[in-house]
């Protein structure tokens, strides 16, 4: 880059009006400086995503770790980061589904033995004799075991905390069940 440079003084006009001086140029951006200034950046996002998620706000997180992406691989890098996300989302929302599958089968098999193990069973004042509550999972009428929540009915029998009611079928803590029988279940 050639920068022009006039010379005003008296003996300058002796000689030529302009002189061309060689002054250097400022050095451009050269790709590892321009790489560490966007890798500067994407971490700038990290940690400002990192306080808002201390502070409470993971959307707002979410949006600057976007931004972090964005800003090393552009909008290509976002939408393969979201669909892998995606991908480990419903990867893990199955194996939860197979887990409380398992977990309601185990507390099945827990139930039907206790009741067929003897005296305790029975006499239990919640439950009638030969009444089993994993005929109301089977039963039209168990509303938390059409929405997938048979675990709910097999825990709350298996400890204690709740009766079935042989009258409806429905699931009451203990403490209710003589208001429940007295007032609700005619």
């Amino acid at each position: 880059m050639f920068i022009m440079q006039m010379d005003t003084s008296p003996n300058a006009m002796e000689t030529s009006d302009v002189d061309m001086e060689s002054a250097p140029a400022p050095a451009p951006e050269t790709p590892a400086a321009g790489a560490n200034s966007q890798l500067e950046n994407a971490w700038g996002f990290l940690s400002r995503a990192r306080q808002l998620l201390a502070e409470g706000n993971p959307t707002l997180a979410l949006q600057s770790v976007l931004s972090a992406i964005r800003s090393e691989g552009g909008e290509q890098a976002v939408l393969r980061a979201m669909s892998r996300a995606r991908e480990m989302y419903r990867q893990r929302a199955q194996s939860d589904a197979d887990m409380g599958e398992l977990t309601a089968l185990l507390a099945q098999c827990a139930i039907d033995e206790a009741s067929a193990s003897g005296p305790t069973a029975m006499s239990n004042p919640y439950c009638g004799p030969g009444h089993n509550p994993s005929e109301l999972l089977t039963s039209p009428d168990a509303i938390l075991a059409e929405s997938g929540r048979k675990q709910v009915i097999l825990d709350a029998f298996a400890d204690g905390s709740s009766f079935i009611c042989l009258k409806c079928g429905g699931l009451f803590s203990s403490s209710r069940k003589d208001a429940h029988l007295a007032n609700w279940c005619q």
